[in-house]
């Protein structure tokens, strides 16, 4: 596989994976999985939180998918190494810097602030129904305007 390719199935992967972290947020996570993502929605009692389970999900396809594929390199690997990357990143901006588990990550960057606005949008509702701004690194104009 070319490095091109590669890249872009990188790329593509990272791009899914907020899609699909949309799609699973509003219709699993605030739906039948609810029981382990309010934890996310509550203060919190310590510093894990029940809704942290996901990553084990994500962080055990990805290694799966880069395990199958380690030797050729391939497709599968690549996929796998985007959703370990869209993990970091989500990593990041969400913990770190819009929940601030760790203190340490200040900006005021435009767009950061704009993505920590639209989850504290999203935070305003504790409750399963009725909630905004499903996803994280996408922000839309509207729901900033809200």
């Amino acid at each position: 596989m070319s490095i091109l390719i590669s890249l872009l199935v990188l790329l593509f992967t990272i791009v899914a994976m907020e899609c699909l972290s949309w799609f699973m947020h509003k219709y699993l996570f605030h739906g039948p999985l609810w029981f382990m993502h309010k934890s996310h929605h509550q203060k919190a009692k310590s510093f894990f939180e029940w809704n942290d389970l996901f990553v084990v999900l994500f962080a055990g396809l990805s290694i799966l998918l880069m395990y199958i594929d380690r030797e050729h390199l391939g497709y599968r690997f690549f996929i796998g190494l985007g959703i370990t990357l869209y993990g970091i990143i989500y990593f990041v901006v969400h913990d770190w810097f819009v929940h601030r588990r760790f203190k340490t990550f200040k900006s005021n960057n435009t767009y950061l602030q704009a993505v920590r606005k639209a989850h504290k949008i999203h935070h305003k509702n504790q409750h399963k129904e009725k909630g905004k701004a499903f996803g994280l690194l996408f922000v839309r104009s509207k729901v900033l305007k809200s």
